[in-house]
């Protein structure tokens, strides 16, 4: 399998997780998705910092938590740009908060973290040696990540500031969603695996799909924005009945949606996370 080796700016290239207990992690996530863990704690840290591979191609993260804070841990989202600090400056410009400025991380790369202007907190990525998710998309690799929101309207103007993405409502199988959209990707998509646009529109993907990097759920008010994370996977009935065996919650049950069938589970120490099954027939 021949990985990813980077993104376009712009584009969501990586996830990670911060956990209480990094390694207790490992041993939930490594059975459930197949994760095979190498550490990879930067030079001089004592933080262990866990790389999760599928075969043999970088997937995900497992980081120790430094402050618990008043919530569990979460999955984070990192967002690749070709300069952490101008980009952390124009968040700040475009109304969003710097949680913490650019910064190196070891050989790997310089990161940031801010919020939106609704306080959901992303990462900002300037790649060095790692270069993001070599496997996406695939059973038991990252999916995709979305956005809650109370006010997607304000979120696409940020976002759209920020890097460029636009916002547009897509039919899927009859029922209407939000889709976050850079224009041009599906073009850098396309070099990669030609076709991806015909293959798409086979399955019944609006025009303009190939340029999709994420979506968007609308939420009640007073209720917290945040960025989450899906995970592919091959059953997810059966993925959801081997997490609840290694110690995961179900937050959501399995249900349909156009295309998928999802679930959203939170892991022993509190994360959540969705899986999700894609069928294209199922918006025959």
């Amino acid at each position: 399998m021949t990985g990813r080796d980077g993104y376009p700016a712009g584009v969501p290239c990586w996830v990670d997780t911060e956990q209480p207990d990094p390694v207790a992690a490992t041993a939930f996530y490594g059975p459930l998705f197949g994760w095979a863990f190498e550490e990879r704690t930067p030079p001089g840290s004592d933080d262990r910092y866990f790389v999760a591979t599928l075969d043999d191609q970088l997937v995900a993260a497992v980081a120790p938590a430094h402050d618990a804070g008043d919530g569990p841990p979460v999955w984070n989202t990192y967002i690749w740009v070709d300069d952490v600090d101008d980009a952390a400056a124009l968040v700040w410009k475009e109304g969003g908060t710097v949680l913490l400025d650019p910064v190196d991380v070891g050989p790997a790369g310089r990161m940031a973290i801010v919020a939106d202007p609704s306080g959901a907190p992303f990462r900002l990525w300037q790649a060095a040696r790692n270069r993001g998710a070599q496997v996406v998309n695939a059973d038991n690799s990252w999916n995709w990540s979305n956005l809650d929101t109370p006010d997607p309207q304000t979120a696409a103007a940020f976002y759209g500031a920020v890097f460029g993405w636009e916002l547009d409502p897509i039919e899927l199988g009859g029922t209407e969603a939000l889709m976050w959209r850079l224009p041009g990707y599906g073009d850098h998509l396309a070099e990669r695996e030609p076709g991806i646009r015909e293959r798409q529109g086979a399955a019944g993907a609006s025009v303009g799909f190939a340029d999709a990097i994420g979506w968007v759920n609308r939420t009640a008010e007073g209720e917290p924005a945040r960025w989450g994370v899906t995970f592919a996977v091959g059953d997810t009935d059966a993925t959801v009945a081997r997490a609840v065996e290694l110690g995961a919650a179900i937050v959501v049950d399995p249900f349909d949606a156009p295309a998928v069938r999802l679930a959203v589970l939170a892991d022993p120490q509190g994360a959540v996370f969705t899986v999700s099954h894609y069928d294209p027939t199922r918006l025959a």
